[in-house]
């Protein structure tokens, strides 16, 4: 027999077995029982549904670098771990 002469081809939304309707009004499953109009309504697919199935690119974190930090006037100051702080007295002075 051809897959013409038995009709529709479904797959049950119970139990997924596949079958032919053989050409009847009901698509009923042999297996379950279960009639093939009772089905849920596929929902549509929306835009999150499309962007959560793009594959995302991820691009690795640049390494931290000493940052310059600008002042008011647009001039760059790095920070010194060894420099001292004005106002501070040096290691080996004695006050």
């Amino acid at each position: 027999m051809a897959a013409k002469d038995l009709g529709n081809k479904h797959v049950c939304f119970k139990c997924a077995a596949k079958f032919y309707d053989l050409k009847k009004p009901d698509a009923i499953c042999p297996k379950c029982g279960a009639d093939q109009k009772d089905a849920p309504a596929p929902k549509p697919e929306g835009k999150r549904s499309r962007l959560a199935a793009t594959p995302k690119i991820i691009e690795p974190e640049p390494e931290e670098t000493p940052a310059a930090e600008e002042d008011e006037d647009g001039i760059e100051a790095f920070e010194d771990e060894d420099a001292e702080t004005p106002g501070e007295p040096a290691e080996d002075e004695e006050i």
